[in-house]
């Protein structure tokens, strides 16, 4: 089935930065959480994210969304568009970061703030090509039986049982260049938006259809419109920057393989004739000193020395003067 009427709507990443800051917005990024996480999210307040900050470096490859839901957990919400060499170390220490610092000193450990964080990358994160979506929590498992570490506490008169990924930090990636628009739920839904910018008639999932009415680029003002299109237009070069230079380092590796290569022959062919004449030089000289002490016996024995002498000053056995033939026409 084909979708040719689809219209194009404001990339997300621009959204996050510039109108999904607006309260009256939550509602979208509400629908987006919602179907990734499978259960109803609301957000109650959307706070600024150190690494959002208005610099050179980080404008348009990174943009960063803090929110708090109703249950007063922290979700972090990542858009990257260029490929960082230590993503995942980041990730933990981002996390880890947003815990320390929403904790007063002296407070009690169980004060602390559930997070989640959420990455949606625009290049691949991994190797293989087998999934968009990754997972990833701190799980506790025992060694011999395999069952998962369960915690009961006491809240509100309520015994509860407590699962580790109830404290820890938990992980979504999505990969969202390997999605290959088949739709099969609602958070494909979401994901089809972030890689196209389009949304179609047939989805259904929680406020996907306000994506449609809200981040119409339509909708923009003029001024609005030209500084989104000088955005998509550098990131666009940031790209082409970033894709040539990545070109150019695979030419140079590539060069330095062949050369390395082409200097290996070289200096194996050069080892292997200088080893052969060292060995051949030397396998000559034994056979020299062979055949020297052939003649020594040879001649000890035309003077009319012993078997037993003859044996005992070259070094030859017996057997071996017999075997010689030294004795022959003596």
């Amino acid at each position: 089935m084909q979708y040719t009427d689809e219209k194009r709507l404001i990339r997300f990443d621009w959204a996050a930065k510039y109108i999904l800051r607006d309260k009256s917005n939550f509602d979208i990024l509400e629908g987006f959480l919602t179907a990734l996480l499978e259960k109803d999210i609301k957000i109650i307040n959307l706070l600024e994210s150190e690494s959002n900050q208005e610099n050179e470096t980080d404008k348009l490859n990174r943009v960063d969304l803090l929110t708090v839901d109703d249950k007063g957990e922290y979700i972090i919400i990542e858009i990257q568009n260029e490929r960082e060499l230590y993503y995942l170390e980041r990730l933990l220490y981002g996390t880890s970061k947003l815990i320390t610092e929403n904790m007063k000193r002296g407070e009690p450990y169980q004060n602390i703030k559930k997070v989640i964080s959420i990455s949606i990358l625009y290049f691949a994160l991994g190797e293989k090509i087998d999934d968009y979506v990754y997972y990833g929590n701190t799980e506790f498992r025992g060694i011999h039986t395999k069952s998962p570490l369960t915690l009961r506490r006491k809240e509100k008169e309520i015994i509860k049982a407590i699962e580790t990924k109830d404290i820890y930090p938990e992980y979504y990636l999505i990969e969202v260049e390997k999605f290959e628009d088949v739709i099969q739920n609602d958070l494909d839904e979401w994901i089809y938006f972030l890689k196209n910018e389009s949304i179609r008639d047939d989805f259904k999932s929680k406020n996907i259809k306000k994506v449609q009415e809200k981040l119409d680029i339509l909708k923009m003002s003029k001024e609005e419109r030209k500084k989104y299109e000088r955005y998509l237009t550098n990131v666009a070069i940031e790209y082409g920057v970033i894709e040539a230079k990545k070109e150019e380092i695979e030419e140079k590796i590539e060069k330095g393989r062949k050369e390395g290569i082409e200097k290996g022959i070289e200096k194996g062919i050069k080892e292997g004739i200088k080893e052969g004449i060292k060995e051949g030089i030397k396998e000559g000289i034994e056979q020299g000193i062979e055949q020297g002490r052939k003649e020594t016996a040879k001649n000890m024995l035309e003077f009319g020395m012993s078997v037993g002498d003859v044996a005992r000053i070259t070094g030859f056995t017996v057997s071996e003067i017999e075997g010689l033939n030294l004795l022959k026409n003596l």
